[in-house]
């Protein structure tokens, strides 16, 4: 086994991932094109511009493989664009934006407002075994509508779904990485 936890690198929080992974030990690798997922056993898709991150996959002939990957066991997790990403459905979308869609639900783009709105909060994750992570919310999507297989991990005090699971599929709405979180990554490499 390879034991090495890849981090799509065309946009985004990639180093910020990386330095939390090593920290914890895990062996890591930077993605950006298919040969790149060889060498890898799970990946993370991080923050950015969930659109210009869809049409880096197309463009990079990423996006087919990964799907592939993910459809055969392999974890992946995606951080706020990343997520919207992963989603079947996007709400307030754009037109033809291409993503994995791979979880059964929604996620509704910048739910919270503008970058001016973004927001570091400490939320409850039970399944993460600490009773309160702090986390940023930087332009951050909802989800809604979880299909069945798909577990809430996380909620805001008013319900908003703001972390789901459904198998080797982790999504965050929010940015661990960017407070120095790790309780989210340890969950991950678990995975």
């Amino acid at each position: 086994m390879k034991n090495v936890v890849g981090v799509l690198a065309l946009q985004g929080d990639v180093s910020e991932h990386r330095v939390i992974l090593e920290r914890l030990g895990a062996a890591t690798r930077e993605v950006r094109l298919p040969k790149d997922l060889v060498e890898i056993d799970r990946l993370i898709i991080p923050g950015g511009e969930s659109t210009t991150i869809g049409k880096l996959l197309v463009m990079y002939e990423l996006l087919e493989p990964i799907k592939r990957l993910s459809k055969k066991g392999m974890p992946l997790w995606g951080t706020c664009a990343g997520a919207i990403l992963m989603a079947k459905h996007v709400a307030d979308g754009r037109p033809g934006q291409p993503t994995l869609a791979l979880m059964d639900i929604t996620a509704r783009r910048n739910a919270f407002g503008r970058q001016l709105d973004s927001f570091v909060a400490d939320i409850a994750v039970p399944a993460v075994g600490k009773k309160t992570l702090s986390v940023a919310f930087i332009r951050a999507p909802l989800f809604e509508n979880p299909g069945k297989g798909v577990d809430v991990l996380a909620t805001l005090p008013n319900g908003d779904i703001v972390a789901a699971r459904q198998g080797n599929l982790l999504i965050t709405s929010f940015h661990p990485e960017i407070t120095g979180e790790t309780a989210i990554h340890k969950y991950f490499l678990s995975l």
